[in-house]
């Protein structure tokens, strides 16, 4: 097989519990996110715009239908005989079979897969972040400092900071130290999760990190540490653009709605850097006389009849007259019957909303999350 300069490494694993009812049955890299995408859509489309041709997703947590919406990677333009995409999965070996333990672990599992392409660089993303970042530049960056490694950062809400890896830097960039998710933190410079390393080096890191007993085998808290511990070269990377952790079902719910912000600077809309994904080949929308619309993402195959407003609504979506949707997120093929009133909501999929019924209010930040048997209110 030949030499590539990077592959990027995609881990796609993650249960993402914390968005409750939206992960009960999938992965959240896997969870429908602004209308017609999936959340991994955002880190695949990158790679693909950034010109890389050889990706592997490592899998895990309830994967059959992330495996159904990667296909072959042919929406991404990784249908290649060359390069192209993989998909990586927990497998047995002579000593038995585990899900990956950690992020670096899930890496180290894969040595002889990356081993085989012979990469001088590996490029680690994370499947569930929302944002564009043009990896090229990363590389450069990373080519230009000499780094033994680089780690995109971005500067988040102070009060968030607790929540991330926290990056203590000089002036020129170079990391000093790595504080995990920090109770107090010297700064809100936080880690993206998303890495270049020297792939060489990093093979000697992940195999000490695996024979090391007490180890999480993850990079924040010990690869990373261990490299800054041994004098390597990391150094930071400023990105100034939108970048979303959807971790939570309030930071769902209100990063579905950024799109609709005319200031928002992730523009879906942007066709010099599109955002890639499986189309459904439904019928147009259809928008009857009845209908008022304001400020709203409507996708195809949707029946408007009812008052829509600040809304984004997926595919095969149904408002009859007389309903109102306002500040929600309408997941595929739901129905709002005539007369009820929907504020501040997530409604699943499949979910059928009875007529006359009230979800939500305008009179608080509370954000419901509702599935055909449960509603979670946060």
């Amino acid at each position: 097989m030949s030499k590539v300069k990077m592959v990027a490494l995609l881990l796609a694993g993650g249960q993402g519990s914390r968005l409750k009812l939206l992960t009960k049955k999938i992965a959240k890299p896997a969870v429908p996110f602004g209308g017609k995408y999936r959340i991994i859509d955002f880190a695949l489309s990158n790679a693909t715009n950034s010109g890389i041709s050889d990706i592997a997703i490592l899998t895990q947590y309830k994967p059959f239908e992330l495996n159904t919406h990667l296909g072959i990677g042919a929406p991404w333009d990784f249908n290649k005989n060359a390069g192209g995409l993989r998909i990586l999965s927990p497998y047995a070996s002579e000593s038995g079979g585990r899900w990956f333990t950690g992020t670096a672990n899930a890496i180290y599992e894969n040595i002889d897969f990356i081993d085989l392409l012979d990469p001088e660089y590996v490029l680690i993303l994370s499947g569930d972040h929302i944002y564009k970042m043009n990896y090229k530049k990363l590389l450069k960056y990373h080519e230009e400092k000499k780094a033994d490694c680089t780690i995109a950062a971005i500067e988040v809400p102070w009060d968030e900071a607790s929540r991330f890896g926290i990056l203590n830097t000089r002036e020129n960039n170079q990391i000093y130290e790595f504080d995990e998710k920090p109770e107090e933190p010297k700064n809100n410079k936080a880690s993206m999760g998303i890495y270049i390393f020297n792939w060489k080096m990093l093979k000697q890191y992940l195999i000490a990190d695996e024979e090391d007993p007490e180890s999480d085998n993850d990079f924040g808290k010990n690869i990373v540490p261990q490299m800054l511990n041994d004098g390597k070269k990391l150094f930071a990377f400023d990105f100034a653009g939108y970048w979303k952790d959807v971790g939570t079902v309030k930071s769902y719910w209100e990063s579905n709605l950024d799109l609709i912000d005319e200031d928002n600077s992730l523009d879906i809309f942007d066709r010099s850097w599109r955002v890639y994904t499986n189309n459904l080949d439904l019928p147009p929308q259809f928008i009857d006389d009845s209908a008022e619309i304001d400020k709203a993402l409507i996708n195809e195959g949707c029946f408007i009849s009812g008052k829509i407003k600040n809304s984004v609504l997926f595919s095969n979506v149904t408002v009859e007259e007389g309903a109102i949707v306002e500040n929600s997120v309408l997941l595929s093929n739901c129905t709002i019957k005539e007369n009820a009133k929907i504020y501040n909501s997530i409604i699943m999929e499949d979910v059928v909303i009875s007529s006359d019924r009230e979800i939500g209010s305008l009179d608080n930040n509370q954000v419901h999350l509702v599935s055909q048997d449960e509603e979670i209110v946060e």
